[in-house]
């Protein structure tokens, strides 16, 4: 392991990703001419701001162990390349999911590409896994990928509906 992560800094970038995600959510909505859809992805905003309380909730759970420094990091880099990795992981809350909406896109396609974002998401923390010891809350990573998978449900679920509906 080149240099580990603790369960604090991953859920600090947990908590931007959601903060990301409601923002692409957010400019969906404000592309969207039908008032209906406009509503559907506020809501869908809404539930990324909830997902990110969650995540806060969960961070404050953890023990002083999970929050202690892996290494001396006296500029907090570790934590500045995790906020970069939290922006630039390709999955969701990633800024270019956002700026790649043109407005012409339909409800089925952004809940794809919302699906497609969430799956990436789990990649990301699957692969963070190997950069936490067990010590510093290795296992708390878990917590994280199974609300993204509840995420990918929930979204899964909408897009049934609105094919159905």
């Amino acid at each position: 392991m080149a240099s580990g992560f603790n369960a604090d800094e991953v859920f600090e970038a947990a908590i931007r990703i959601e903060e990301n995600g409601a923002a692409f959510y957010r400019k969906a909505a404000d592309l969207q001419s039908d008032p209906k859809n406009r509503e559907f992805l506020e809501k869908l905003a809404a539930m990324e701001d909830g997902h990110r309380v969650t995540f806060v909730e969960m961070r404050k759970a953890l023990t002083d162990q999970e929050k202690a420094g892996t290494v001396f990091d006296p500029q907090d880099e570790l934590s500045l390349y995790l906020s970069a990795m939290a922006d630039t992981h390709g999955g969701e809350g990633s800024p270019s999911a956002a700026d790649s909406l043109a407005g012409t896109e339909t409800m089925e396609d952004i809940l794809h590409t919302a699906i497609g974002l969430e799956k990436e998401s789990v990649l990301f923390y699957l692969g963070l896994k190997d950069m936490v010891q067990p010590k510093y809350g290795l296992e708390r990573i878990d917590e994280i990928i199974r609300e993204e998978r509840s995420h990918i449900a929930q979204l899964t679920s909408l897009l049934g509906s609105l094919k159905t509906g």
